[in-house]
């Protein structure tokens, strides 16, 4: 167990476990665009630590790029997304695999695909490290999923809570 700033979490998903599922999709991604070179565009803050993993085990050309976007206050979604971040790289008529730590309703990934679509690129992948499928309003296809978990709110491995937790190796969820 762990606290933060009065909470509790408990651990959920092992470091051990986080690197595997990542390795896996990193081979996946290897393979789907094996004749592209594809532009991952991690979505700020939180997915710094799975995109740095994954990128690692990614074995073909690639470039990437970062936004960020924030819909979160505390434990819960704002329902608004600010834009804090834009693109910065052209993406007309390449592949883009967004790269987020979390779906959750979906708001954000939402708002993040209609903004790469004006762009004109070629292809548009999605992948989340986690997925709370009875949170999702705005159904999507999800091309890679590293977990998917229960509506409950995780810390750790890039993921926050007031700003603290990022660092942690693994996962917990909120007790």
């Amino acid at each position: 167990m762990i606290s933060i700033k009065e909470k509790i979490f408990v651990p959920y998903i092992t470091a051990n476990s986080l690197k595997k599922r990542v390795e896996e999709i990193g081979n996946e991604i290897s393979k789907d665009f094996k004749e592209d070179c594809p532009v991952l565009l991690g979505v700020l803050n939180g997915s710094f630590m799975f995109l740095s993993d994954l990128v690692k085990s990614i074995s073909t050309p690639m470039e990437v790029s970062f936004v960020k976007v924030s819909s979160y206050s505390g434990t819960s979604s704002t329902g608004n997304v600010k834009n804090l971040m834009g693109l910065d790289i052209d993406l007309k008529n390449r592949s883009i695999i967004i790269v987020e730590d979390i779906i959750d309703t979906g708001l954000s990934m939402t708002h993040l695909l209609e903004m790469v679509q004006k762009e004109h690129p070629k292809k548009i992948a999605i992948a989340t490290l986690l997925l709370k499928p009875e949170a999702l309003k705005y159904p999507m296809e999800i091309n890679y999923i590293g977990f998917e978990i229960p509506n409950k709110f995780v810390v750790g491995y890039g993921m926050d809570f007031d700003g603290l937790g990022r660092n942690l190796p693994e996962l917990y969820q909120l007790k």
